[in-house]
């Protein structure tokens, strides 16, 4: 999770939310990412996504069952489905997401029952510190909120 931490800080040091991610297969990290929805202007460039991408590119598998995630913020509905489908073996998250968390908050995957594979859930993984990082960069945020606004583009 440290290692998660760390891309967590480099996402928060180019203003993207502080999210990072790492993949795991026999001991070994596969793959790594963080945030760049704002950089890449995608809606779907989460941490996770972008590891689970990084991790089958590598692999030349989409199914990454032998594999562990390490996130630290609890995935969103999408990025659950992601690791749902890819088959991660174990998701391994740092702090629950009150507003979007998809494997224990809002939604609890692992309880539904018709889905083909449901992977193992541990939670509060560095719980203090995944939690600091998004917080600091929120208050941060809000102590300038005119900086913070992306210009709208014309249709």
């Amino acid at each position: 999770m440290r290692l998660a931490l760390k891309e967590a800080e480099k996402a928060a040091a180019i203003d993207e939310v502080p999210v990072g991610a790492v993949i795991v297969q026999n001991g070994k990290v596969i793959a790594r990412a963080h945030n760049l929805k704002e950089k890449k202007m995608q809606s779907t460039a989460h941490a996770e996504m972008l590891a689970i991408q990084k991790a089958s590119r590598k692999l030349n598998n989409y199914y990454l069952d032998d594999c562990d995630l390490y996130v630290t913020l609890e995935p969103c509905m999408m990025c659950t489905g992601a690791i749902v489908l890819s088959r991660i073996r174990t998701l391994y998250y740092g702090t629950a997401d009150p507003k979007g968390g998809c494997t224990d908050t809002l939604i609890q995957v692992r309880n539904i029952k018709r889905l083909n594979h449901h992977p193992n859930v541990i939670s509060g993984v560095l719980q203090p510190e995944c939690a600091e990082i998004l917080s600091s960069f929120f208050r941060e945020k809000r102590k300038h909120p005119k900086k913070n606004r992306k210009p709208v583009q014309p249709a």
